[in-house]
């Protein structure tokens, strides 16, 4: 799940937000809600027939996503000999390989890790909820996220007007920019300079399309949705499509959505691709970028994950989502920063 788009920095976390014994006594309300909402979250999926699973953590490859920053270590076998190994950044590649092998729903509560972020929303440890369900469309995800939302979070939102209600709103990228920018997005293409026309806003120098849309996202877009109720932002342009399929009856977006509550990019879903010709040549031009925008950075480069590649010419047709668990917790308290429900925060 990619957590960077819309989580404004907010300043330094408060200073009780330490490791002072008397500061988690203090947050001890806060904690035990933590523990209820991960009981229920566990108690509703093993109600669905979910597999719980659990995946290693110090991985060869942390992921392909283009900006994420990782931590590196290394392995060190009894022979001597070393190998580098990263934190993983979601647990996803890994977990459709299980679904690969089995064909079983799973699910996992899983810690990962993202260098070089901060932010009241932001932990460079935390932990991810994910899941995924064979022969699930992305309209049957949404079905199934809304209702996990209701399992766990209060009829409305402490200190909010987000009401927790049916139905969550669902609006695709080309109907909110649309609305909210004054923008034909799709029509757009990849010219950026196409798109700061019809938004009315300059082309920042260097300014890429995706630099763009992102940008206009951040400014014109979020700031609108999930107020009153959860909102689902569906049907992405094809370029952001990562992991997602392509939709078949409009190739110009991916079958992605992510889920906005009270200004808070909640999780990150995908109608998951199972053409492995199509991810590994995506990979390669993620990994081309990466390479462009990070040559100096000895930490941005790792092997393509060939195991997870394999394992799509095995993978049913599926969905599957990243879902913060923290911010979760976070909107279940009633809390603006994530280090208030943390045991121990950084």
């Amino acid at each position: 799940m990619n957590e960077s788009s819309g989580n404004e920095s907010s300043g330094p976390a408060p200073a009780h937000a330490g490791h002072d014994p008397a500061c988690i006594a203090e947050r001890l309300a806060l904690l035990r809600r933590r523990g209820l909402v991960i009981r229920a979250i566990r108690a509703f999926f093993e109600a669905r027939g979910y597999l719980e699973v659990e995946t290693p953590y110090a991985v060869p490859t942390p992921g392909e996503e283009v900006h994420l920053k990782v931590f590196r270590t290394e392995q060190h076998s009894p022979d001597g000999q070393t190998r580098p190994l990263f934190l993983h950044t979601s647990p996803e590649f890994a977990m459709k390989r299980i679904v690969a092998a089995t064909g079983l729903p799973v699910f996992q509560m899983a810690r990962v890790w993202r260098n070089a972020e901060g932010s009241r929303l932001h932990a460079h440890e935390f932990t991810m909820l994910e899941w995924y369900r064979p022969g699930s469309r992305l309209s049957d995800l949404m079905d199934e996220t809304e209702a996990l939302l209701r399992a766990t979070l209060p009829p409305v939102v402490q200190g909010t007007q987000v009401e927790i209600a049916p139905p969550f709103e669902r609006l695709t990228m080309a109907e909110a920019f649309g609305r909210y920018a004054g923008v034909d997005l799709l029509a757009t293409g990849d010219d950026a300079a196409a798109l700061a026309h019809a938004a009315g806003c300059d082309l920042r120098p260097g300014e890429s399309w995706e630099d763009l849309f992102f940008r206009l996202l951040m400014e014109r877009v979020e700031p609108h949705i999930g107020r009153r109720r959860p909102t689902f932002l569906t049907h992405w342009p094809a370029s952001q499509a990562a992991l997602a399929r392509r939709d078949p009856h409009d190739p110009r977006v991916a079958l992605r959505f992510e889920l906005y509550a009270d200004g808070i990019e909640l999780a990150n879903a995908f109608e998951e691709l199972t053409d492995r010709a199509e991810q590994e040549a995506r990979f390669v031009a993620d990994r081309a970028r990466r390479a462009e925008l990070y040559a100096n950075d000895p930490d941005a480069a790792w092997p393509m994950d060939h195991a997870f590649l394999a394992a799509l010419d095995a993978l049913p047709p599926c969905a599957g989502i990243a879902l913060g668990l923290d911010r979760l917790v976070m909107l279940a308290a009633g809390t603006r920063r994530i280090s208030d429900i943390l045991w121990l925060p950084e």
